[in-house]
């Protein structure tokens, strides 16, 4: 397995030392392993799907997932995202309940956010795998190299982000962003356990746009998942 040609075109040169360090042949040397007696959601095909059709320069946003769903039929690469057809998740319904709060936004019928993606919305998990059913089984084996690498060529070469950090894994991830130069909320996470501890108010979708606007970015449509 060479988990550097899955990666996008547009993000290999930037993630290449990274992908270059030993414990990227040891994340390697146990997916492979996971592959052939476990079931691993996403599915490989879809484990970069995030980056897919998102060059560094697009991006305006960046929400931080944790794990993917380790429901059959959920994950499909892209944070708190579920494909068409797949029931929302409790987390996703939380979001809903808070874009609406916020911004007066109608959720659609389905729980799938490529149309956040579109727009320039980074859905990055920070573990890109999971094993069936068990949440955390990925967690550190080595995709949060890949996945603060993301983090920090983005805060480093880009400027004027927004950074929705929800939890505190997330939050974790504070100290690879220079906040003077992006726009970096943080809140509880839209988890039923957690959102009515700070989730709920945040209002992070409506200061995201008052952001983007005050740096001269279009903003986001969120009605628009």
């Amino acid at each position: 397995m060479n988990i550097s040609e899955q990666i996008p075109p547009a993000w290999r040169e930037a993630l290449a030392p990274t992908l270059n360090l030993p414990q990227i042949t040891k994340l390697e040397n146990f997916l492979q392993q996971e592959l052939q007696t476990e079931t691993i959601f996403p599915a490989q095909a879809n484990w970069f799907a995030a980056l897919d059709g998102l060059s560094p320069e697009r991006i305006k946003v960046v929400i931080l997932g944790q794990d993917p769903y380790h429901g059959a039929g959920e994950a499909h690469g892209l944070a708190f995202s579920v494909p068409h057809g797949v029931k929302t998740p409790p987390s996703l319904r939380n979001i809903w309940q808070e874009l609406a709060s916020d911004l007066g936004v109608t959720p659609p019928g389905h729980g799938n956010l490529m149309g956040w993606a579109a727009q320039g919305v980074l859905l990055l998990n920070t573990s890109l795998t999971v094993r069936a059913d068990c949440a955390g089984s990925h967690a550190k084996q080595g995709w949060d190299l890949i996945s603060n690498a993301i983090i920090q060529h983005l805060a480093t070469t880009q400027k004027g982000l927004v950074f929705l950090l929800w939890g505190s894994h997330a939050h974790k991830r504070a100290e690879l962003i220079d906040a003077t130069q992006h726009c970096v909320l943080k809140s509880a996470h839209p988890s039923p356990l957690s959102a009515y501890r700070g989730f709920f108010g945040c209002k992070h979708f409506s200061s995201a746009n008052t952001y983007l606007i005050e740096n001269q970015k279009t903003p986001i449509d969120w009605a628009s998942a």
